[in-house]
């Protein structure tokens, strides 16, 4: 049954996005407040440049220690080759590559362009949703 589920199903497609030069404390309050464990970084045109991860806000955390102050842009701290999945893919493909990564989401795609992003929640609401 789950093979036949469509990441469509069930990705978000209410997108929260950050730009290379937001500021990182703007982007983990962004995070923060949508409850959401990454965002997208996109461009100028909406085209996708990278990932801004909790991962990625550890990295803020141990420069915030050593610089005394919690400074610098989402593009010095971001994911720059993010993995993507395709909104026509299978959500158990998808729930193999999250098996096998530490990511807990990634962006999905439809004809080239950002249209939303699935998460390890999301693949388990579909399960229990299955049933």
């Amino acid at each position: 049954m789950l093979a036949k589920i469509a990441v469509a199903d069930y990705m978000s497609t209410h997108l929260v996005t950050v730009l290379p030069e937001t500021d990182v404390a703007q982007a983990l309050t962004k995070m923060l407040d949508h409850k959401v464990t990454s965002v997208p970084v996109v461009d100028h045109h909406g085209k996708l440049v990278g990932i801004f991860s909790e991962k990625d806000g550890m990295k803020v955390v141990i420069e915030s220690a050593y610089n005394q102050s919690m400074t610098g842009k989402v593009s010095e701290f971001m994911s720059t080759d993010p993995q993507v999945i395709d909104v026509e893919d299978s959500l158990v493909d998808v729930a193999a590559k999250f098996q096998n990564t530490s990511i807990r989401s990634f962006p999905v795609f439809k004809d080239g362009a950002l249209a939303g992003m699935i998460s390890r929640v999301d693949v388990l609401r579909a399960l229990v949703s299955a049933r």
